[in-house]
């Protein structure tokens, strides 16, 4: 088994809202390892992004805060390094693939401009040599005419392309970690499918890791190695993405994977879906968050909530019934 390269150990992060104080990530811990993907999924307003940010210490100020826990990069403990030392580290060590490539790039700056900076910013290099890398990492990543590519501005350039280029930007300096968060959002299918295959090419050819977040399970069936389920900002079900998929535990994830689409259903056959919505984090449960939605809760599931229980070595799930069929 690979060493893991990033482990969130109890990761807690709030917020400052005009209504009160908010937590958007629970006591999560997780751990991605060198060269495989980790996929994160749940529904929209799970914490899958706050996740994200708070690994990246990009959480909007002064409102958000990590407020417990901690970020292991090669051992060391992110959430105490200075705002200097993370800005040496986001782009060179760990980079980002942010939500929507249609706002992604700034949009008063070239193409060029804007990857350059990136290699200017971490690398001891001349402005040309980050011109002749750059043209290089387009090419790599699939852009044609890339030289022509740099003169030209974000609105020039498709959705599909633009997502190539915010690629480009984040693997410039090789980063030992991608963080990847709903990459092919906005895309036309067969473009998601480009990007994603993209991807993982970059990674079998960099060595790198990469946190996959997604709302797709049938992307983590694709591309990812473990998983992780997030529900109501904690972790639902965490293990190999064998184990998820021959032997899912949670309800909620049992209800995910009952509502993706098969070609081999019925035809006209009503598509599964999981009644209610996730509870706001104002006004959160007192015992299990997926409580109000899961056919098998009882009295003891609405008093406290249930710890993560080992399955298997590993296969971790939080629910009180997990065992029941």
């Amino acid at each position: 088994m690979s060493d893991a390269l990033l482990e969130v150990d109890h990761l807690v992060t709030e917020f400052d809202t005009d209504e009160g104080r908010v937590r958007a990530v629970d006591d999560i811990s997780f751990s991605a390892r060198e060269g495989e993907t980790l996929g994160i999924v749940g529904e929209s307003g799970c914490g899958k992004s706050v996740t994200a940010l708070s690994i990246m210490r990009l959480l909007p100020q002064p409102m958000g805060q990590i407020v417990g826990g901690r970020v292991l990069f090669k051992g060391a403990d992110l959430t105490q390094r200075t705002l200097p030392e993370m800005e040496k580290i986001r782009g060179a060590d760990i980079s980002m693939v942010f939500q929507e490539p249609m706002t992604a790039l700034n949009p008063v700056h070239t193409i060029g401009k804007q990857l350059t900076e990136v290699l200017l910013l971490h690398k001891d290099i001349t402005t040309q040599q980050a011109i002749k890398e750059s043209i290089a990492m387009l090419d790599k990543v699939g852009i044609p005419s890339p030289d022509i590519r740099m003169t030209e501005y974000p609105h020039q350039l498709s959705g599909g392309m633009r997502q190539r280029v915010v690629i480009a930007i984040a693997l410039a300096c090789k980063p030992s970690l991608l963080i990847a968060d709903e990459p092919t959002t906005a895309l036309d299918v067969t473009i998601q499918a480009q990007i994603l295959e993209l991807i993982k090419e970059l990674q079998n050819e960099m060595g790198m890791s990469v946190i996959l977040i997604t709302h797709d399970l049938g992307v983590i069936a694709e591309v990812c190695q473990q998983v992780v389920v997030m529900y109501a900002g904690k972790v639902a079900e965490t293990g190999s993405v064998y184990d998820l998929f021959d032997s899912p535990k949670h309800p909620y994830t049992q209800g995910l994977l009952s509502s993706i689409p098969r070609l081999d259903s019925v035809p006209k056959s009503k598509l599964n879906t999981i009644e209610g919505m996730v509870p706001g984090l104002l006004d959160l449960p007192a015992g299990c968050r997926f409580e109000n939605r899961c056919p098998r809760a009882d009295e003891t599931c609405a008093s406290s909530p249930p710890p993560l229980e080992l399955v298997s070595d590993s296969h971790k799930v939080s629910c009180y019934k997990w065992q029941q069929k």
